[in-house]
């Protein structure tokens, strides 16, 4: 029989699953007792109502196939091809109740960005949007100033190729237009990307970046790549670059293995990142829907939760909210908890 920690045992017993797991007798007991606070003050939340806790999902993506003009992501026939809202999101089961949302262009259309503000309108529970605009491209200018004439509009986000291209073209005149206009600029891709980040942030030092998704490094039993490590460290450097831990399920099941459900599997990585970005530049993101295809919502939530809860009250609220508040500065709404 398998000894699991106690965050998980409470997960387990707020799912109604079967307890297949053992716990230490001062384990036990505080669990009996209402929750983790009665171990360690740094296992605050599970014993507090939500409210509490503001956690703000700073990675999610939103779509829905019966618009007229349909949708380039996802592709048809596959799982995720069906409508997905933030109710859909509300209404999930989650480790910690999620209070809002940045949501994080899913296309490349143009006018999709509109499409995401409208969506966000009359919403309270999205906090801002990350759109898809081209750096470079023409009239980017005039659809950033459209499209940042609304203050739910946070940012955009690019690929790492695209980065490389302007960073090798020494063509960044667009992307100098973010620091001007109070906005974060998200970059995606493999694990090469934290040391282009790097090489952007010594250029535009004023410009707010946000790695996504640690970096897409694979996340396996081995340890952690040496490059990978090497070039989170030099983004970290920046202090203009922030990191989302995000997306670390489906990093750990690539070619079809099982995403392990144990933090210790997840630690080194994440180590490898708080260590280097610190406690004020790490944000919290799931990359849900796209997510799903790993595990579901709250395994894992709780296993970034987790490995916050241990660092205290402080750093738990900077994880899960007041970070990327200052980063992305997003939009308190009214109605929204």
């Amino acid at each position: 029989m398998r000894r699991c920690n106690v965050y998980e045992a409470i997960y387990l017993q707020n799912w109604n699953t079967p307890m297949t797991t053992t716990l230490s007798r001062r384990e036990a007991l505080a669990v009996g007792f209402g929750g983790l606070a009665a171990i360690n003050d740094s296992l605050f939340a599970a014993d507090k109502s939500d409210a509490d806790l503001d956690v703000i999902d700073c990675h999610t993506h939103f779509f829905d196939p019966t618009r007229r003009e349909g949708i380039p992501w996802p592709r048809k026939g596959t799982p995720l091809y069906r409508t997905v809202l933030p109710k859909h999101l509300r209404e999930l089961k989650h480790f910690r109740r999620v209070t809002g949302t940045v949501i994080v262009e899913a296309s490349d259309r143009l006018e999709d960005n509109a499409w995401l503000l409208g969506l966000a309108k009359d919403d309270p529970f999205v906090v801002g949007i990350v759109g898809r605009l081209e750096p470079g491209s023409a009239d980017f200018a005039k659809h950033l100033k459209r499209f940042a004439a609304n203050p739910l509009f946070r940012g955009i986000r690019i690929s790492v190729g695209l980065l490389r291209k302007l960073l090798d073209k020494n063509d960044l005149d667009d992307l100098k237009l973010f620091a001007d206009r109070d906005l974060a600029l998200d970059v995606n891709g493999g694990p090469d990307t934290p040391a282009e980040l790097a090489r952007l942030a010594e250029r535009l030092p004023d410009s707010r970046i946000v790695l996504n998704h640690i970096g897409n490094v694979r996340i396996t039993s081995d340890p952690p790549p040496k490059d990978w490590v090497k070039g989170i460290r030099a983004a970290a450097k920046h202090k203009n670059v922030s990191c989302k831990i995000s997306a670390l399920c489906w990093a750990a099941a690539h070619g079809g293995k099982k995403a392990s459900r144990d933090l210790g599997f997840y630690r080194p990585y994440i180590d490898v990142v708080w260590n280097a970005f610190g406690d004020d530049r790490v944000i919290y993101g799931s990359d849900w829907p796209a997510s799903e295809r790993a595990a579901d919502y709250a395994m894992q939530q709780r296993i970034v939760m987790e490995y916050a809860f241990d660092k205290g009250k402080d750093v738990t609220r900077k994880f899960c909210s007041l970070n990327a508040k200052r980063i992305y500065k997003w939009v308190e709404r009214e109605g929204r908890r």
